[in-house]
């Protein structure tokens, strides 16, 4: 968490160089502001990656993490340079909005993080979960949660269920999850960044929901993993769908991934029929728009947005994840994300490398 402080601390300092001097980068054109918002999943690692970003390449990156949702909003808005969302866009949002490409960043996990005295293993199901978010598992020592521990003494304690208040890609890959391994929980209600669970608590954003479960006993929500590891919260092992129990690690979130990556990158890797596959395993993604010639944005600015998101793909910030809970991206995602950079257009012309070149003047 200090390398995280650290790192907020660094990009405040950034900003204020920029705003005072505008000097030059690494590449010889001005330095520039970049803004984002969006997700909070992925915000232990752009903390730090946005940092790394600012030394190596002198442009500042401030960035609100106020869930996908609000982070979405935020683009189709105008008011910001990309969003980043845990949740692909569908084809009916896309419809809505300016053409925008989709960059996986990294990948991670969603756990069941709990507050249980005595309790510091516990084994769960994906018909065990949806049942205990629909309110139809209620007692900790329910004889369908027993089963899957027969080596714990749970206690006869009504389960507190925390979720997310906000539009949220966490929520969306959480449901998305469920209601592929319960007919139940598709039926009633289904994938999306807001459903409305029967019961429980909410909170804002992963930190609201990890500050809930260490907050009350009894409690189980879905965070993203770092804020567990973070907050040294227990989560749940998780049954997959070939019947193992799988914590997330690096290489469990990466065989979630072992299959077919369309074009587009936007796909779902939950319930991943691999062997070792941790099955609530995502994709999180920054979002910006093809034409990058909007709300008075200069070209510098264009051109500073692609050199974040190529940092970001490049082997020495994947060599970040693993430090801060997270995966490293497979090569294809990489492979195909670069290339859907070269359609990123600035007044209709493709912001190329020989294009890029303008840089200096």
């Amino acid at each position: 968490m200090n390398r995280i402080i650290s790192s907020i601390i660094t990009v405040i300092v950034a900003l204020s160089m920029v705003s005072c001097g505008g000097s030059s980068n690494t590449n010889g054109r001005k330095s520039q502001e970049l803004s984002g918002s969006g997700a909070t999943f992925p915000l232990p690692y752009y903390n730090v990656i946005f940092e790394q970003f600012a030394e190596l390449n002198g442009d500042a990156v401030a960035y609100g993490g106020i869930g996908s949702g609000g982070g979405i909003r935020n683009l189709r808005d105008g008011i910001v340079d990309f969003a980043a969302s845990d949740a692909f866009l569908s084809d009916k949002e896309m419809s809505e909005m300016n053409a925008v490409i989709h960059v996986p960043t990294c990948m991670g996990a969603v756990v069941l993080a709990y507050n249980l005295d005595g309790v510091d293993e516990l084994n769960l199901s994906g018909d065990v979960i949806a049942n205990i978010f629909a309110g139809k598992i209620t007692k900790w020592n329910d004889s369908r949660i027993a089963e899957l521990n027969p080596n714990v003494t749970l206690p006869d304690e009504t389960i507190i269920p925390a979720y997310r208040s906000d539009g949220s890609g966490t929520t969306f890959v959480f449901t998305d999850y469920l209601s592929k391994v319960s007919e139940m929980w598709a039926k009633n209600f289904g994938t999306g960044k807001s459903v409305n669970f029967p019961v429980g608590q909410a909170a804002k954003g992963n930190p609201g929901v990890a500050g809930v479960i260490a907050n009350t006993k009894n409690s189980i929500g879905y965070i993203g993993s770092e804020y567990a590891f973070a907050q040294k919260i227990p989560y749940a092992t998780i049954e997959n769908s070939n019947g193992e129990f799988v914590k997330p690690s690096s290489e469990s979130i990466s065989a979630a991934a072992s299959g077919v990556i369309p074009n587009d990158t936007r796909c779902s890797i939950t319930n991943s029929d691999a062997k070792g596959a941790y099955p609530i395993s995502t994709f999180t993604w920054i979002v910006v728009y093809k034409e990058q010639n909007y709300s008075d944005r200069s070209k510098e600015q264009a051109i500073a947005t692609i050199d974040l998101l190529k940092y970001i793909l490049s082997d020495e910030a994947q060599k970040i994840t693993s430090e801060v809970h997270y995966a490293p991206l497979p090569a294809k995602a990489k492979e195909l994300s670069l290339n859907n950079l070269k359609s990123i257009t600035y007044d209709g012309v493709a912001l190329s490398e020989t294009n890029m070149s303008e840089k200096s003047k």
